[in-house]
């Protein structure tokens, strides 16, 4: 869309910087900067008539100024009479004060400010740039037919996608291709229009006010054009793929779709989530999917009098049991601290994601390796909490709390069903995904024909 926009400005500004130059450019009736040198007057002996009569015969052939009446005495200069406007009084006060011979000009001039007077040679300028404009009107047709060539081939070309896919191995890099095409043989019709009317100076002078404006308009669109350019580079990159399981900075998530706006994310809870692409390109990308192997660990404590190296041998045999667990890398347990009242183990398994679900699988380890030490006999210690009375009586009402489960109690209770113990990998999050990369119709720069980086 802001491509669209863009493309849309410069036409506009194109068509109407055509038109003015146009304008400016019909040979006209330039007068030539006076670099305000002395009127002198036809003798070097300097009279006041002859200046008088000097300066008489100036004002006669300027329209605005033959009005004016000019008397001279001692070399002063008079000036009365009716002008229009101010600018014409002007005009007359420059006129006397430049003849040689002139001390000073004494300004007695009326500023009349009559409408016909200044309405006027306003009119007559229109019609004369009428004039003007019709006797372009053929060279500006053939600039405008010029510049309308360009734009029909520039167009003619950007529309040839399939080209410029094969030419970046990237569509999205095909379709900005595309656009700078269709902009270079716009810029291009328009200086070969403009060089043609004449305006070969305002050419320079035009692009490099683009060029300013375009600085301008950069710091104010920066972080626009950050994303823009970091969706580039993403598309480049190829971080990860559709249907990853990725976690960007703090954002987890299944990998929808890369856009050239933001990446799209289906949160594990179901959830759609748009992250912009400057976060990404910039974050930090933790993607599981990449290496489908993957380590669970987890802690449990055996009482401080048991043996810690019979616990992990036996811990491990139990987790050798499940099959979901690979065999390479193996499980294995090692001591991590030991505690006044307990010594903490931790237990390592490995397991594929593509056919087992990470988290069920954890699950059930630490089910099956809390059973196994209990029922060997080990202590699994417990939170112990110590209660002190001043007054002996006050624990008359109380009784030995109830132990709600003992462990004969947990051994007699039924097995788990085949619904707990199954771990397999859960699809519903991926089939969600593929629904909605079915419906929308947002293009996807991920490639699955590129390596991911």
């Amino acid at each position: 869309m802001m491509r669209r926009n863009l493309c849309r400005v410069f036409a506009i500004l194109t068509v109407l910087c055509l038109n003015q130059i146009a304008l400016a450019q019909v040979p006209t009736e330039t007068p030539v900067k006076d670099p305000q040198p002395l009127i002198e007057v036809a003798s070097t002996k300097i009279s006041d008539k002859k200046i008088q009569d000097r300066i008489s015969n100036i004002f006669d052939k300027i329209d605005s100024v033959q009005a004016v009446t000019v008397s001279v005495d001692a070399g002063v200069v008079t000036l009365s009479g009716d002008v229009a406007n101010e600018a014409a009084a002007v005009d007359a006060m420059d006129i006397a004060i430049r003849t040689a011979g002139v001390v000073t000009v004494e300004d007695e001039i009326n500023r009349t400010l009559a409408v016909k007077d200044n309405v006027a040679p306003f009119i007559q300028a229109v019609e004369d740039n009428g004039r003007k404009l019709v006797r372009a009107f053929p060279l500006m047709l053939l600039a405008f037919v010029i510049f309308l060539a360009f734009v029909l081939i520039g167009g003619w070309l950007a529309r040839r996608q399939r080209l410029w896919n094969k030419v970046a191995t990237n569509p999205f890099l095909g379709e900005i291709l595309s656009q700078i095409v269709r902009l270079a043989f716009w810029t291009i019709g328009a200086v070969v229009a403009l060089n043609l009317l004449g305006a070969s100076g305002l050419v320079t002078t035009l692009l490099g006010g683009a060029g300013v404006m375009g600085i301008a308009i950069g710091f104010a669109v920066r972080d626009s054009l950050e994303n823009y350019i970091s969706s580039i580079m993403l598309s480049l990159r190829q971080p990860f793929r559709a249907k990853d399981h990725v976690v960007i900075n703090d954002k987890e998530g299944i990998v929808v779709r890369l856009t050239s706006r933001a990446t799209i994310l289906m949160t594990l809870d179901g959830n759609h989530l748009r992250i912009p692409n400057a976060t990404v390109f910039k974050g930090i990308i933790l993607n599981y999917t990449t290496n489908p192997e993957r380590r669970f660990e987890f802690e449990l404590g055996v009482g401080a009098n048991d043996d810690p190296i019979a616990a992990i041998s036996v811990g491990v045999a139990a987790l050798e049991t499940h099959d979901f667990l690979l065999d390479e890398p193996e499980p294995y347990a090692v001591i991590k601290v030991v505690g006044d009242s307990n010594i903490v183990l931790q237990f390592y398994g490995w397991v594929d994601q593509r056919q087992t679900n990470f988290g069920k699988a954890r699950s059930q380890a630490i089910s099956t390796v809390t059973a196994v030490l209990e029922d060997k006999g080990f202590t699994l210690p417990e939170p112990i909490y110590r209660l002190r009375f001043d007054d002996g009586s006050k624990t008359a009402g109380l009784t030995e709390p109830k132990v709600a489960d003992s462990v004969a109690e947990k051994a007699e209770k039924d097995t788990p069903s085949e619904e707990i113990l199954d771990v397999s990998r859960d699809t519903h999050l991926e089939e969600k995904v593929n629904e909605e990369r079915a419906q929308s119709g947002d293009s996807d720069l991920l490639d699955f024909s590129k390596p991911v980086e």
